[in-house]
């Protein structure tokens, strides 16, 4: 059996008016600027890139924390710590471990009118990864959101922009776009079915990277403590650069709702 599907069994019941509280909770976390504080750990496995055929294992952990600024403005920090294994990273290099840069996004976001939500703010990526693993960047640029969450759907499109500006000389300039358009399904019963891309342009090495995932998630109570436990796979619909043909997703997302 699963680890997941242990998980599940162990899962205490909850009644119809936990049930409907709890499926307004998952489609919260649909919302990447929800004011909601939560901490996701993702797992991420991907496969037969490069010359080597190589692999990456990463491990995100992404704390989300809301700050009220006022009756009508909220800021929302992101942060995501990576901690990666990865065979033939590099040529001649055979396997690397340890942390990779972080990406940390502040967006700031008015309150939702009609189920539109919007935020826009800054992302920086702090270099403090391992030489093998880090880019050894200093980067900065903008971020935004917008998403409308109408009924049990919820849809839109969040993205960024990196530049450099200081750091290691010998290391290649970051200028880097992100766009990540969503749609996700949440059921009655607390279950969300998504779908993404993750694309990103490298504008310094002139590429490509499409991934496509697929995921579905169920939002558990164990005790006091709602868990929302997930499960994806994705390919990688162009590939112009050293992409992955191939790659898996599990998550585990603890909930502190106010």
């Amino acid at each position: 059996m699963s680890i997941l599907a242990t998980l599940a069994l162990a899962a205490s019941p909850v009644s119809a008016f936990a049930q409907e509280s709890d499926a307004e909770l998952a489609q919260k976390l649909s919302n990447p600027v929800a004011s909601m504080i939560s901490v996701p750990i993702q797992w991420n496995y991907d496969c037969c890139y490069g010359p080597s055929d190589g692999e990456r294992q990463a491990v995100n952990f992404q704390p989300v924390v809301p700050v009220t600024l006022s009756d009508d403005w909220n800021l929302i920090i992101r942060t995501i710590v990576p901690v990666v294994y990865q065979q033939s990273p590099a040529p001649g290099v055979e396997k690397a471990y340890g942390l990779s840069d972080v990406t940390q996004s502040f967006f700031f976001s008015p309150q939702s009118r009609d189920g539109l939500t919007w935020a826009i703010g800054p992302v920086f990526l702090w270099p403090v990864g391992t030489d093998e693993l880090g880019t050894r960047k200093w980067a900065a640029g903008p971020t935004g959101l917008v998403l409308k969450q109408e009924g049990s759907a919820t849809m839109g499109v969040l993205a960024n922009h990196l530049w450099s500006y200081a750091g290691a000389d010998e290391r290649d300039d970051i200028s880097q776009t992100f766009v990540q358009p969503f749609y996700s399904y949440t059921t009655h019963d607390a279950t969300t079915w998504g779908v993404n891309l993750e694309a990103s342009y490298d504008w310094t090495h002139k590429a490509w990277s499409v991934p496509a995932n697929f995921t579905v998630s169920h939002l558990y109570k164990f005790g006091g403590q709602r868990v929302s436990l997930g499960v994806g796979a994705r390919i990688y619909l162009v590939d112009e650069g050293d992409s992955p043909d191939w790659g898996l997703r599990a998550t585990a997302t603890f909930l502190f709702p106010k």
